[in-house]
């Protein structure tokens, strides 16, 4: 797998070596404390990297870690999973941001990204977002992009606290993606 690279943002493919960096990233804001996402912390970081490599290496997942251009800085991690070649769709998840960088060009550009990646070099005809029923913020950063609702899933996982979590499912389809876009290029181009 190679980087994904835009003006501002590469995402990278995740490595063991980004331990540090991933945890270092999680520290601005704790990240690891929140309710409703899995985020490596420095208990946590070898067995998160653990998941997401096993899963490469399968050919399920494809970890990144989110990098910035400018500086070199590791600042959050995403991934693609639940890929389906057969039927040619994937899901977009796991994603955390070091918290300096919630809410600013970080996220929509990435996605941007990784929207291109899906549709117009790997043919999906749909891509998935999937997040918790009570991460708001989350479920509006997800209609940004232009996917849209489609349902809530009642308990669909267990969380580590053991809370029942219901997931609220969001996707793009390949007759939607011209329009997305062209939305996130003109979101990106006043950013």
């Amino acid at each position: 797998m190679h980087s994904l690279e835009g003006p501002r943002i590469i995402l990278r493919p995740l490595q063991r070596s980004d331990a540090d960096a991933l945890v270092n990233a999680a520290r601005d804001g704790e990240l690891w404390n929140l309710p409703f996402t899995v985020v490596p912390s420095p208990d946590t970081v070898e067995r998160y990297l653990d998941v997401a490599l096993e899963g490469r290496d399968a050919g399920s997942v494809l970890p990144f870690a989110t990098v910035l251009r400018s500086t070199g800085e590791v600042i959050g991690c995403t991934r693609f999973w639940k890929i389906d070649r057969h039927n040619r769709k994937l899901e977009i998840g796991s994603t955390w941001i070091a918290s300096r960088w919630q809410r600013s060009f970080v996220n929509t550009e990435a996605k941007y990204l990784m929207l291109c990646h899906a549709f117009d070099d790997m043919n999906c005809v749909r891509v998935q977002f999937t997040t918790d029923e009570i991460n708001h913020t989350s479920r509006a950063a997800i209609l940004r992009l232009g996917a849209r609702q489609e349902g809530i899933v009642r308990h669909e996982r267990i969380m580590p606290d053991g809370r029942k979590r219901n997931s609220v499912r969001f996707s793009i389809i390949d007759d939607e993606w011209p329009a997305v876009r062209q939305r996130l290029q003109q979101r990106l181009s006043q950013a």
